[in-house]
Formats: structure tokens, C-alpha cells, sequence
């Protein structure tokens, strides 16, 4: 009996289908089968499927119609992705698909894809990390249908003033706003929303502070696909002055370069 094939789950990126990994690609060349995430995933990443592979929307499909997809095509066929929008590791449901996999002796992998809290600070030139400003970046979510997990408030991961990077989150920005300012935040605190980072023609780039940045996105008609970014760090590259990197100062030594001491 010949056994089943494999199942490639694939981070297709934030939209820009360049924006795929080279494995990502090569995977979706060679493969028989694809279940893609059409409400999310941009189709163009299609067009490196090879002629003959069986192609799937999943987007009005169940995890359990998800899953006997992936299983009924890994019996029939070698290679199977299911590509799925950023990462599979961040929000991606992930485990849910692999588990009925694991159950039915099908093997699994797993490609990173470029998230969109990077693809939009990248859109933006803005930095998520700044030395002596925020070292931390908090990847998380506003609680909606789908609950926070005990001691995971917007609210107290704000009280550590670093980099907040929300997902799934637009339509709640009067919470966001909110939770931010209870943890101290001020109402002139700069945020960066990102409206489908990446896509060509279609990307929105909208600053704001707490206090208009949920009009400014209702005047914008932002409301889906849509990265919320706020730290500390927003704007430095305006600033009249910034601390720079201790790796790139001279008088800083490692194993790459000596000290410059005629700089000092």
C-alpha cells in the first residue's frame, strides 16, 4: 500500500506574493494539491501551481471540512499545501488543522511566512525595537469572540509600555483605545494602523494618536485586514536625536571588529 503524502502548511505572507519564502514557492510549484485561504491570500500566489494540481478555496469551509480535505488529498497525492495568509504559527489555527493529520499518520511541515506586524512597520519605515526606548515587542489581540486567556488583558500587557502589535483588533479600536490609556498611556501616544501591508495597490498606511486614530479609520473606511501597531518608538525617524545601537558604535568591540579608538 503506498503511504500517505505529505502536508506543507505555508505562510503565504501578508499579501505581496513576492513576499513568499523561496521554499514556500518551490513548494507550490511541486505540489498536487493546494487548499488555499482565499478570503485572506492573495490568488497570484497561485499562478505557480503546476497544470493538473487540484486547487480549494477553504474559505467557507469548517476545521473539520478543512481537515478531511488535506487527509483525502494526502492519500491520493504526495506533496499538499494548505497555504495560509502571514505566518501559520501566529493566529493560524495551526494545531487544530495538525492534529487530525497526526491522528491519521499523515506527516506534516510547517514554512514561516513574513508576518504582517513586520510587513507593516516595513511599509511605514518604521522600527519596532529602539535601544533605550522599547526592547520588547508584544504580538497579541483585542478579546472579541474568542476569549484572552487569564492575566492576557490589552490593559496589562500595555502597562509595559513597549511595542504592541494587535491583530485581528480593528473593528474594536474604542476598546483598544480604552485599554491603553488605563495602563497610562497618553491620548497623544502615536499609532500606526496598516490596512492589507503589502498588497499592491490596495495597501493603506494611516498615523493617528488615541485620541483621533479611530475616527481617522472610520473616515477611512479601515475596518478588516488590518495591523494596529503602537510603541513608543513611532516617528523616530523624525526625531532631532536618537540613541544609537551599541553594535555599530565604534568604541563597541566584538569579535567581527576591534575597537576604534582614534574615533573616541
Amino acid at each position: 500500500m503506498t503511504p500517505p503524502g505529505k502536508v506543507w502548511f505555508i505562510g503565504a505572507g501578508p499579501g505581496d506574493p513576492e513576499l513568499i519564502t523561496v521554499r514556500g514557492r518551490a513548494l507550490i510549484e511541486s505540489a498536487d494539491a493546494i487548499l488555499y485561504a482565499g478570503s485572506l491570500v492573495s490568488e497570484t500566489a497561485l499562478n505557480w501551481a503546476k497544470s493538473g494540481c487540484v486547487i480549494e478555496d477553504s474559505k467557507g469551509m469548517s476545521l473539520e471540512q478543512i481537515s478531511a480535505w488535506l487527509i483525502g488529498q494526502a492519500r491520493r497525492h504526495p506533496v499538499v499545501v494548505r497555504l495560509q495568509t502571514g505566518d501559520p504559527s501566529l493566529y493560524g489555527a495551526l494545531v487544530e488543522m495538525v492534529r487530525p493529520l497526526d491522528e491519521a499518520g499523515i506527516e506534516v511541515g510547517v514554512v514561516p511566512g513574513v508576518s504582517s506586524a513586520m510587513a507593516s512597520a516595513a511599509a511605514a519605515v518604521e522600527t519596532l525595537t529602539l535601544p533605550e526606548i522599547t526592547q520588547t515587542v508584544i504580538l497579541t489581540r483585542v478579546e472579541g469572540r474568542t476569549p484572552m486567556p487569564e492575566r492576557e488583558s490589552l490593559k496589562e500587557l500595555a502597562a509595559h509600555r513597549c511595542t504592541l502589535c494587535l491583530f485581528l483588533s480593528i473593528t474594536l479600536l474604542r476598546e483598544v483605545t480604552r485599554a491603553l490609556l488605563d495602563a497610562g498611556w497618553r491620548e497623544d501616544s502615536p499609532v500606526l494602523v496598516v490596512q492589507k501591508a503589502s498588497w499592491p495597490g490596495r495597501e493603506k498606511i494611516l498615523r493617528g494618536t488615541l485620541a483621533d486614530i479611530r475616527e481617522r479609520c472610520v473616515a477611512e473606511r479601515i475596518n478588516s485586514q488590518a495591523m494596529i501597531i503602537a510603541s513608543p518608538a513611532l516617528g523616530a525617524r523624525h526625531w532631532p536625536d536618537i540613541k544609537r545601537s551599541r553594535l555599530y558604535d565604534p568604541a563597541f568591540s566584538h569579535r567581527f571588529r576591534k575597537t576604534d579608538h582614534s574615533s573616541s
